[in-house]
């Protein structure tokens, strides 16, 4: 009996340490913050500068654009083209060449 009580005395510490430790360990990988969760945190970020990037494109195209419509210089190409687009108008001596909805004009 008192061997077995030696026994469990000498093993309830270190058993207590290792479940402390296990538990600790399997937070670092699998908790809310531990080393699972950071690669789709990082995934996340990285989609998000992606979208971010391809928006700043966008905007700049946009601001080319409008750019060639305001200020001291307009731009009578760019502005002819906006008149003609609104009023939905042509010259008597153009070709409409018509095309689908879903395929873009501009980029």
């Amino acid at each position: 009996m008192r061997f077995l009580k030696r026994v469990i005395q000498a093993l309830a510490l270190p058993s207590l340490f290792l479940a402390l430790s296990g538990y600790f360990i399997w937070n670092a990988m699998h908790g809310e913050r531990g080393l699972i969760a950071r690669e789709h945190r990082m995934a996340d970020i990285a989609a998000a500068r992606a979208e971010l990037s391809r928006a700043e494109a966008d905007r700049e195209a946009i601001e080319r654009r409008v750019t060639g419509l305001r200020g001291d210089r307009v731009d009578r190409d760019q502005l002819d083209e906006r008149a003609r687009a609104l009023l939905n108008m042509v010259g008597r001596d153009e070709i409409v060449v018509p095309y689908g909805p879903e395929r873009r004009l501009y980029q």
